[in-house]
């Protein structure tokens, strides 16, 4: 059994502790906007890397780091998951999980075992516009059961949304700051054009900082704490 990559130490990924960062292949979207396509179409292009030899290079680094997080493409597609999940606890280590909340039964089932102590979930763009984030059909209503099961859990929660233009504006913040309104925290990103997998939307370039801070501060009114970050 494999992972897809793995990447020495983080800590923005895990709010102000040292994490080791796990991605995980394969995701249940296709953004046209992604900042990591070869995960999402192409996953077979990064190295695999063995479960067991993983496990041992978080057991060296425990002396040093407080958790682990677990990202993608989109991590709550695969199986192994829960059985690194519960490896990484047993090591005494936190876990989080960065999702775009398309399965909830994931996150119930590793909250239900104790495996999970941080989260965070993107908000891409207005909920009606989901559909157009892959050739299949997206089930909007799994996204708001895990905002729902998120709010409830004793867990670290992040929100977050990148300022990709065409795509999130003030009635996006505004129709997902109704939705959490009260979250701990809402991350507020930049949009960096230059990876995305569609390249129309490489040739769309970012929002101008002041355009970011805007909607910041629209969010601002919905949660405890807003973060801006990538400007």
């Amino acid at each position: 059994m494999s992972v897809k990559g793995f990447q020495g130490t983080s800590l923005l990924d895990f709010p102000g502790r040292i994490a080791s960062l796990v991605f995980l292949g394969g995701c249940n979207l296709t953004c046209p906007f992604c900042h990591n396509p070869p995960l999402v179409i192409a996953p077979e292009d990064y190295p695999d890397i063995e479960v067991d030899a993983l496990l041992d290079d978080l057991q060296e680094r425990r002396k040093f780091i407080d958790g682990v997080v677990f990202s993608g493409g989109e991590p709550t597609l695969d199986p192994l998951l829960f059985d690194l999940a519960a490896s990484v606890k047993a090591m005494g280590l936190l876990v989080k999980v960065d999702t775009n909340g398309l399965a909830p039964k994931v996150l119930e089932h590793l909250l239900e075992q104790g495996q999970l102590d941080a989260l965070a979930i993107d908000l891409k763009t207005s909920l009606a516009r989901y559909p157009d984030l892959h050739d299949r059909p997206v089930h909007c209503d799994s996204l708001l059961q895990s905002v729902e099961l998120a709010r409830q859990a004793q867990v670290e929660l992040e929100f977050r949304t990148t300022c990709v233009p065409g795509w999130v504006d003030a009635d996006v913040i505004r129709e997902w700051g109704e939705v959490i309104s009260g979250a701990p925290v809402w991350a507020i990103q930049q949009y960096h054009a230059e990876h995305a997998l569609a390249e129309t939307m490489r040739e769309t370039g970012s929002m101008l900082p002041q355009e970011v801070q805007e909607l910041a501060r629209i969010a601002e009114g919905y949660v405890e704490r807003v973060i801006v970050r990538g400007l």
